[in-house]
């Protein structure tokens, strides 16, 4: 698996990774991940799959970081 590109964002780090047939974009909020596999054939190209990781996406998956995070802190 190798890092083909990122996207910028102020709170969290976004990765695009390419293993065989697959995109990963891997996203990091302090201690938790998140990862989305597409298919490359599907996606035709990671211009196509940074348009699919749109504003909408990223605040889906920061929102969906706060609730990881509340039941992390829930578990303490």
């Amino acid at each position: 698996m190798r890092i083909i590109d990122s996207i910028p964002h102020h709170s969290m780090t976004i990765s695009i990774f390419q293993m065989n047939d697959k995109y990963q974009v891997k996203f990091e909020a302090g201690p938790m991940e998140q990862i989305f596999k597409f298919s490359v054939e599907d996606v035709k190209g990671v211009e196509n799959l940074k348009k699919i990781i749109n504003e909408a996406f990223i605040e889906k998956t920061r929102l969906r970081f706060n609730e990881m995070f509340m039941e992390m802190k829930a578990l303490n």
